[in-house]
């Protein structure tokens, strides 16, 4: 089975708000999309149905096919995220954290898996330290380890770079670039960084108020809005609704 996340007419309500109206959009394998918008569009929401945490009001969610309200424990073994408003356990070694993701997952071979993302993300000498004392960086790659620890055929990622040097911030996309190649995952990435959607996705999601208001090639959107790149987009479509 493809590796896929499809989402029909999704929409989210609590009570009379409407956090996420309506929305499609489909994720292929191998293929990164960028889903952006102001802080409040919605973004958290779209991404907690993707991950079954959140029930919507009405629409699908399908991961690699099946609906997720009906195959949920199967999809949750091949899907993960990360996101930089949940912190592993500060007390344990990166390595003990590590192993207690892996046995969440029932992963096999636990011990040659962290050592396989441990070689691919730079973690070899961090393995022993205490989660806690480390830096933003270290703890970004080692979240990353997280993410990757079952295999996944999808992930999403929230603000995957936030608060990351220029230098690190360029080995993790050049990683996830590699990744999504070897694996042939789908991967969905909401970012606020602008450079970094551009290089990585394939095509965009605009989003505000809970709607989809634009969505096409980076390339694309900044042609058609006459702008020199897609931050300028995003403040034009996000600031007016009528110039869009």
């Amino acid at each position: 089975m493809k590796n896929s996340i499809e989402v029909i007419n999704l929409s989210k309500s609590y009570g009379t708000k409407e956090a996420v109206k309506n929305i499609n959009f489909k994720i292929a394998e191998n293929e990164i999309i960028g889903l952006l918008g102001p802080n409040g569009c919605g973004k958290t929401t779209t991404i907690g149905m993707l991950l079954g945490l959140l029930k919507p009001t009405k629409g699908d969610v399908l991961i690699n096919g099946m609906r997720i309200e009906e195959n949920r424990i199967n999809i949750l073994k091949r899907i993960n995220f990360i996101s930089p408003y949940i912190e592993l356990p500060k007390k344990l070694t990166v390595k003990q954290n590590l192993i207690v993701y892996g046995k969440l997952y029932n992963i096999k071979n636990i011990y040659s898996r962290i050592e396989y993302l441990a070689n691919k993300l730079r973690l070899e000498n961090l393995l022993n330290r205490i989660t806690g004392e480390l830096s933003s960086g270290q703890k970004n790659r080692v979240s990353l380890a997280k993410a990757l620890i079952n295999d996944p055929g999808v992930l999403l990622l929230d603000e995957p770079t936030a608060s990351l040097d220029p230098e690190i911030g360029d080995f993790v996309r050049t990683f996830l670039e590699d990744y999504k190649k070897e694996k042939k995952i789908s991967i969905l990435l909401a970012s606020h960084n602008m450079s970094e959607v551009t290089r990585l996705c394939s095509s965009i999601l605009m989003m505000k108020d809970g709607v989809v208001i634009d969505e096409g090639k980076p390339k694309d959107l900044i042609k058609k809005h006459g702008r020199q790149n897609l931050e300028e987009v995003f403040l034009k479509l996000t600031r007016n609704n009528n110039e869009f």
